[in-house]
């Protein structure tokens, strides 16, 4: 319980302590985001990490000189792409002999992952861009992925296109606008509605999928 409350808190108040990370760590800051998002897109059982909010409020303090936004981008964009090919590589190796009751299987959210694998056979390859705004669903889509055996080119391209449009867009937001004083006096409310925004495909996607049993009978 302590676990997930420090990592609400960490979501929350990311600004806060970023601060911190920046002052004890210095340019190793570079190689602790890294590490977050590597993992949070390359680790199937990780999808509760922050990503969207953690671009977002790095891209804030570039904006203030405490941190460089060319070295920033191109570590954001490195981790995501080498992260989502580390999570499609285990879900080519382990995607179809994980059930609720194996190790792996009690650390993934097995309703989540259902609801990956009917996003991913809806819309194909393209879903691999879609779900890096999408929070939760980002990490389980390379692992269907490959747990679905596609073709690793294929995947490749859905995957760079996919983090350099998400990397670019929530680091720069948080650039041009995250030092804005109605938002740096509200960080954490716009952290989440930040976070709600990201959320709003899948409940629309989640509901759609509820209505269609009804629409057919």
């Amino acid at each position: 319980m302590m676990m997930i409350e420090s990592i609400i808190s960490f979501i929350l108040h990311i600004d806060q302590h970023l601060v911190e990370i920046i002052r004890d760590f210095g340019n190793w800051t570079y190689g602790i985001l890294f590490s977050i998002v590597f993992v949070e897109t390359g680790v199937v059982i990780f999808p509760f990490l922050p990503g969207d909010s953690l671009l977002f409020a790095a891209g804030t303090f570039s904006a203030l000189g405490s941190l460089s936004l060319p070295i920033l981008l191109i570590v954001f964009f490195t981790a995501a792409v080498l992260g989502d090919s580390l999570n499609y590589e285990i879900g080519k190796k382990v995607g179809t002999t994980i059930t609720p009751g194996s190790f792996m299987g009690r650390f993934i959210n097995q309703d989540k992952m259902h609801k990956a694998e009917a996003f991913f056979n809806k819309h194909g390859g393209k879903t691999i861009v879609i779900a890096r705004f999408m929070p939760f669903i980002r990490t389980f889509i390379p692992f269907v992925a490959g747990a679905s055996r596609m073709k690793y080119g294929y995947f490749l391209m859905y995957n760079v296109i996919g983090a350099a449009l998400w990397v670019l867009s929530c680091t720069l937001l948080g650039y041009f606008f995250g030092n804005i004083p109605i938002v740096r006096d509200n960080f954490s409310t716009v952290l989440i509605v930040i976070i709600l925004l990201s959320v709003i495909p899948a409940l629309f996607g989640f509901i759609k999928s509820r209505k269609k049993p009804q629409t057919s009978k």
